[in-house]
């Protein structure tokens, strides 16, 4: 039987900790188009789908755009405390599943929540290592546009979310990042560099491969002249 030590090469890797990105902005900022192009764009980023009781709009699939349901099932989900968070967002109710989101982060995958304003808030005293990015529309006159040529939504409906929009936008100053979405090829160039950017942080990556590679060992190695530095002669003559 072979009883040699297994090597540094042969040691399975460690799995680092799934980073979580938080992406929130105004109702009709673009931010469901933008998360479902980056998730398409950047591997190993899975986008996590919230419950709500709203109804679905035209075009919406249960189980890709959100989970619907009613508001005794999704009482029963608080009840069961199986939510990171939720929260009252237009006379309904969204809430972020915790079981996958957690399940996901421990494998190492990220993880992308698309949420309001109120729901971040309440992430963020939970995981403060998130990754808050707030994504702003080019105008207000913009965003009302938006939201008249958006199907599903009444006059009454659009008003409130162009109220509550005016409120949110200041809520910029807690959040890391700022996309402004005036082009959508750009907004994305933009959010694909802070994702790529936040995972090579070096707080959160494995160095074990730089001790195993650069630093030496304890058994003398230090005092192996071939790893002594040059004097200043052979520098100078090199």
């Amino acid at each position: 039987m072979n009883t040699a030590p297994v090597s540094s090469n042969d040691k399975p890797p460690q799995v680092r900790r799934g980073i979580l990105f938080i992406i929130s902005a105004p109702s009709g900022s673009g931010k469901t188009t933008l998360c479902k192009q980056i998730t398409a764009n950047v591997p190993g980023l899975w986008h996590s789908i919230s419950y709500t009781t709203r109804k679905p709009r035209p075009g919406e699939v249960d189980g890709q755009d959100y989970h619907f349901l009613d508001e005794p099932a999704f009482r029963q989900m608080i009840d069961r405390n199986e939510f990171v968070e939720w929260a009252h967002v237009y006379g309904n109710l969204y809430g972020t599943p915790r079981k996958m989101l957690t399940e996901k982060m421990e494998q190492g995958i990220d993880v992308l929540l698309e949420i309001d304003v109120q729901g971040a808030r309440s992430v963020k005293k939970k995981f403060e290592d998130g990754v808050y990015i707030f994504i702003l529309p080019p105008s207000f006159d913009t965003l009302r546009t938006r939201l008249q040529n958006r199907a599903g939504d009444s006059p009454d409906e659009i008003q409130r979310r162009l109220q509550k929009a005016k409120e949110e936008v200041w809520s910029y100053r807690e959040y890391y990042y700022i996309v402004r979405n005036d082009d959508l090829k750009q907004s994305l160039k933009e959010l694909e560099s802070i994702f790529l950017a936040e995972r090579i942080k070096t707080k959160r990556l494995n160095m074990t491969w730089l001790e195993e590679k650069f630093i030496l060992d304890k058994e003398g190695k230090q005092g192996n002249s071939s790893s002594a530095p040059a004097s200043k002669e052979h520098l100078h003559h090199g």
